[in-house]
C-alpha cells in the first residue's frame, strides 16, 4: 500500500463538495508553491480534481495548465515528449485507450499543443477519441461534440490540429497508421452526414499518400549477356 497521504491545506480541500476560488488560491499558496513539479504534485492535483464534485470556473485552466506543463517542461526530454511520456499518458489518464475526464483530455490536448515534438503514437491516441466518439459514443471528446453522429465542423477543426504540422505543401506524407486510422473514421459516417470540408481533406490525403515503386530486379554481376553468348557459340564451334 503507498503511503502517500494528502498534507495540508490539500488534505482538507480534498474533503470539501466545492473547490472554491479561496480554495484554489490556498493550494497555489501553499500546496502548489512552485506549481506542479513533481509526481507527488501530480497525485495531489489529480485527487484534489477527483475528490470535489464541484469546482470554480478557474480549477480547469490551472488544472490543464500545470498537468500539461509537468510533463512537457519538467520531464524528460524537457520540452518535447517521447514514447516513454505517451506510455504515461495511457496508463495514469485513460482507461482502456479511453480519455473520460474533460480536464484530462483538454491536458493532453494542450501538452500536443505546446511540445516542440509529438510522438506518433500521441497523435494517434488523440485520434482515436474521435473513431470511438463516433463508433461507441464513450469518452470526453464525445461529450465535447456538437454532433452525436455523423462528423462536423469541429470534428475537422480537431483533426487538423491534431496534423498541425503534417499538412500542407511541404509536410511530410501520414504514416500509413495514420491514414488508416482516418479511413477507419470515416467508413463509419455515411457520406451525407459528413462536413462539406471532410471530403477536401481526405483528398488531400490520399493524394499525399507516398506511392510504392517497385524495383526492378538487378543483376548482382554486372557483365554484359553477350559475353556468356560469345563462350556458348566457341564451345559449340
Amino acid at each position: 500500500m503507498s503511503d502517500f497521504r494528502l498534507s495540508f491545506p490539500a488534505c482538507v480541500v480534498a474533503g470539501k463538495a466545492r473547490l472554491s476560488t479561496e480554495d484554489l488560491m490556498l493550494l497555489r499558496r501553499h500546496t502548489f508553491a512552485e506549481g506542479v513539479r513533481t509526481p507527488d504534485d501530480v497525485v495531489t492535483l489529480m485527487a484534489l480534481n477527483a475528490s470535489c464534485p464541484e469546482k470554480c470556473p478557474e480549477w480547469a485552466d490551472y488544472f490543464v495548465e500545470q498537468l500539461a506543463a509537468f510533463l512537457v517542461h519538467h520531464c524528460y526530454p524537457i520540452g518535447s515528449l517521447d514514447e516513454i511520456n505517451v506510455e504515461w499518458i495511457r496508463e495514469v489518464l485513460t482507461d482502456d485507450g479511453v480519455i473520460h475526464g474533460e480536464l484530462e483530455f483538454l491536458a493532453v490536448l494542450h501538452m500536443h499543443d505546446i511540445a516542440r515534438h509529438v510522438p506518433a503514437p500521441l497523435r494517434m491516441l488523440l485520434l482515436d477519441q474521435l473513431r470511438i466518439a463516433i463508433a461507441e459514443g464513450r469518452g470526453a471528446y464525445a461529450r465535447m461534440r456538437s454532433l452525436r453522429s455523423g462528423i462536423g465542423a469541429d470534428d475537422v477543426a480537431f483533426v487538423h490540429r491534431i496534423l498541425r504540422d503534417r499538412l500542407g505543401r511541404d509536410a511530410a506524407a501520414l504514416s500509413p497508421a495514420k491514414v488508416a486510422l482516418l479511413e477507419r473514421i470515416e467508413g463509419q459516417v455515411p457520406a451525407d452526414q459528413r462536413h462539406p470540408d471532410w471530403k477536401p481533406f481526405m483528398d488531400t490525403i490520399i493524394r499525399s499518400r507516398p506511392v510504392r515503386r517497385v524495383e526492378r530486379p538487378r543483376r548482382w554481376l554486372h557483365v554484359p549477356d553477350s559475353l556468356f553468348l560469345e563462350d556458348e557459340e566457341e564451345l559449340v564451334a
